[in-house]
């Protein structure tokens, strides 16, 4: 686990309990050992047309694993909702930039909770009006597809966003770790690991397979084998 990304890192895989059976989410939290961030989406059926879990299925999550828990809140109001995750025990906590008109304030009060700070942005929302905010992010999330459902197809056109923050990285103006959520699999990781990205999010690419844990291990593999920065 590492708190800024760095040339010669390994890559993180998250997998995303989103694709996971809900009626044995402790069995799948189990079965991904090995992995570096376990990606939990919370969607509240506002900002996002779907609902799924949250603060309390969090909490229980907590209980019965050691992978650091990466929450993606797909919500209105993060002000409200974010912190307690963070004071819940997550190790990052993120929100859509779209989703406030306050973002430094809310990444500060979530690391005030004890968590580290996410800004993700939906596709269609350029990065270049966050570059100056995300000095107070550890976290740079960007999606490639639509929030709301998983099972969906990659967007490759949102990879000029994950060089610009990648140049910036590199450069010392930025120390996120560039994280990249949505079609994540066997195939795309390489375009997305080539692209600059340091943590990827994979959910049926993971939950699809015979052994999760196996799956994260090779997924690791392919970016590693891919990105100019990221090594085993």
């Amino acid at each position: 686990m590492r708190a800024v990304p760095g040339a010669g890192s390994a890559p993180l895989i998250a997998p995303s309990i989103l694709a996971a059976d809900f009626a044995r989410l402790a069995d799948e939290t189990a079965a991904v050992h090995g992995a570096d961030w376990l990606h939990v989406d919370v969607m509240d059926n506002h900002f996002v047309p779907n609902l799924t879990l949250g603060l309390p299925v969090v909490e229980s999550l907590l209980k019965v694993t050691d992978i650091p828990m990466d929450c993606h809140l797909m919500i209105d109001d993060p002000g409200r909702w974010a912190p307690p995750y963070a004071e819940a025990g997550a190790y990052n906590v993120t929100f859509h930039a779209e989703a406030t008109d306050n973002p430094v304030g809310v990444a500060r009060d979530i690391r005030a909770a004890g968590a580290k700070a996410g800004l993700a942005i939906k596709p269609g929302t350029p990065v270049e009006p966050y570059l100056e905010i995300l000095r107070n992010f550890d976290t740079a999330l960007i999606m490639s597809v639509e929030p709301g459902f998983g099972g969906q197809k990659f967007i490759r056109e949102v990879l000029p966003k994950v060089g610009t923050l990648r140049r910036l990285v590199d450069s010392g103006e930025l120390t996120v770790i560039v994280e990249i959520d949505g079609g994540i699999n066997d195939d795309t990781i390489e375009e997305a690991a080539e692209a600059g990205v340091d943590c990827f999010v994979a959910g049926s690419a993971v939950y699809s397979a015979e052994d999760p844990a196996a799956a994260v291990v090779a997924l690791r593999r392919r970016a590693a084998d891919a990105s100019t920065h990221l090594t085993l």
